[in-house]
């Protein structure tokens, strides 16, 4: 590589996952080393991550019957995790670069320790929210870190295997997350689910930490804090606003001064990036077109996949009254598919354009969408199973491409800013992701409620009702509305649940018709914009 394109990549900020090589400054730590080990250390760490994010879902009913806590509240279980996680994790890539990889990744490791300890001793709700947004930040720490030592210890061939181990392992905990979840949850209680997190991650502080090598980029510059700082508060005011929507409704005075303070942190950050010499987010890359395409590709597997390892275990543990155990069991059918499909999808690309894959998967996964919304809760759990197999069958074919094509489609020396990009478009807008979907979800219960004749004089407790049975709380939503019966309640549900999956239809199916109208088109020179 030039001197000059050395020079223009270190500009940009190095994404955690970025597979593009790294300036090293090795030093040598104690102990024995070897780049296995390394990985094997890294990829144990990693499957904590899923584990906490999909295993946190089965376990909002028993925390709601454990602590009670409002709606929003319990949607911050998850949404504090993710928004923490999204707006901390370029930050964290540029930390570990300018005080070593090894020690961000020890300090995260450590802090994700700590904090799923005292999650499990948490006496409420609003802590287990607070507990969860710095557990986010720590995670963040630990996947840049981690990711970042990885990155040293291989190269070319290798450190594609490396890097798809380490996807895979996140497939095995988003596919074993629920089930293991259930069974803790029925042995042991929800607090459990933390607990075993945390001895995964001592395991890795005491046996794999000592056997990695400490390096560092001596050309990082220092993290770009006010922008850090401004998407933070995008994220998180408009999360909140759109969480609280549904109980204070969308023209209330909260709701619209945040939603206009999370416009003001937008400009704010984009702004600052426009005139910060060294921004965390360089905006000339949306000029390419392809680019932009390969951004619909993380929005369209929050739509129809992330949001669902969500909403399920709700809908069969506190809707449909099945055990944590069964939950956690149908929820493989969903994940299962990322363990394989990904490596036959990249086989595939031997013949076909990722893009055209990528593009045929979000196809797939749309028909496993409108299979569920045919199927009405409490039926044979084989047709619901089926549907959510092809689904995931769907979603695989992108999963294990998108991070490729994301360097792909731009010049070289942008790589480590567009997988930066491309990695916080994924993980933030899962947040968001969650929190509109959740907010609908309600929406719609309430609106069938609403038209219910009988129900008009409860007009005023409907919306906690609905929110009520969005988070699978059927008792207090029915107790709330006098006259309301659970099998009525049921069905309003059914009814919005159905009308929620057409929605995530069409966002699949326009974010395919943008892969195949942006991404798929041929590759141009790095002069295309």
């Amino acid at each position: 590589m030039s001197t000059d394109s050395a020079g223009k990549r270190r500009a940009g900020r190095r994404a955690p996952l970025s597979r593009s090589p790294l300036p090293l400054q090795h030093a040598r730590a104690g102990g024995a080393h070897h780049p296995l080990a390394v990985l094997g250390t890294v990829c144990l760490a990693a499957v904590t991550l899923p584990l906490s994010f999909a295993g946190a879902p089965v376990a909002i009913p028993a925390i709601s019957h454990d602590l009670g806590g409002s709606p929003v509240a319990l949607n911050w279980i998850t949404n504090a995790f993710m928004l923490s996680f999204g707006s901390v994790l370029m930050a964290a890539g540029t930390l570990a670069d300018v005080f070593g990889r090894k020690r961000i990744f020890a300090i995260g490791i450590a802090l994700f320790v700590l904090l799923s300890l005292l999650i499990g001793l948490a006496p409420s709700v609003g802590w287990l929210d607070v507990l969860r947004a710095a557990q986010g930040v720590a995670g963040a720490a630990a996947l840049s870190g981690g990711s970042a030592a990885l990155a040293q210890e291989f190269d070319g061939d290798a450190r594609t295997r490396a890097f798809s181990l380490l996807g895979t392992t996140f497939g095995v905990g988003l596919a074993f997350g629920p089930i293991l979840a259930g069974c803790l949850i029925d042995r042991y209680g929800w607090r459990s689910i933390f607990v075993s997190s945390a001895l995964i991650g001592a395991l890795v502080l005491l046996f794999g930490v000592p056997r990695m090598r400490e390096s560092r980029d001596p050309d990082a510059a220092g993290v770009d804090w006010t922008g850090t700082v401004a998407f933070t508060g995008f994220l998180a005011t408009l999360t909140w606003g759109v969480l609280q929507a549904p109980e204070s409704g969308w023209t209330s005075g909260l709701v619209v001064g945040l939603f206009a303070l999370s416009a003001a942190c937008a400009v704010a950050f984009f702004v600052i990036e426009r005139w910060t010499a060294r921004p965390m987010l360089d905006l000339t890359l949306f000029r390419y077109p392809r680019f932009v395409g390969v951004q619909a590709l993380p929005v369209a597997t929050c739509y129809c996949f992330v949001v669902l390892l969500i909403l399920l275990p709700i809908r069969f543990i506190g809707i449909e009254g099945r055990s944590e155990v069964s939950g956690g069991l149908m929820m493989i059918a969903l994940s299962a598919p990322l363990l394989f499909v990904p490596f036959a999808a990249a086989l595939v690309t031997r013949w076909v354009r990722p893009a055209v894959v990528s593009g045929v998967g979000l196809l797939i996964a749309a028909l496993g969408l409108y299979l569920l919304s045919r199927i009405e809760p409490g039926q044979s759990p084989r047709g619901t199973m089926l549907a959510m197999f092809v689904i995931g069958f769907g979603t695989g074919m992108p999963w294990g491409l998108m991070d490729g094509l994301s360097v792909s489609v731009v010049p070289k020396e942008r790589a480590g800013m567009a997988t930066g990009i491309f990695s916080t478009t994924r993980v933030a807008g899962e947040g968001i992701a969650l929190a509109i979907v959740g907010a609908l979800l309600a929406g719609l219960i309430q609106g069938g409620l609403a038209r219910e004749p009988h129900l008009a004089a409860a007009a005023p407790s409907l919306a906690m009702a609905a929110q009520r049975a969005a988070t699978g709380d059927l008792g207090d939503a029915a107790a709330l509305v006098p006259g309301l019966s659970h099998a009525r309640l049921i069905k309003v549900y059914a009814d919005a649940f159905r009308m929620l999956l057409y929605a995530l239809i069409a966002i699949t199916l326009l974010s395919a018709l943008i892969v195949f109208g942006l991404l798929a088109q041929p590759h141009r020179s790095a002069d295309e914009a």
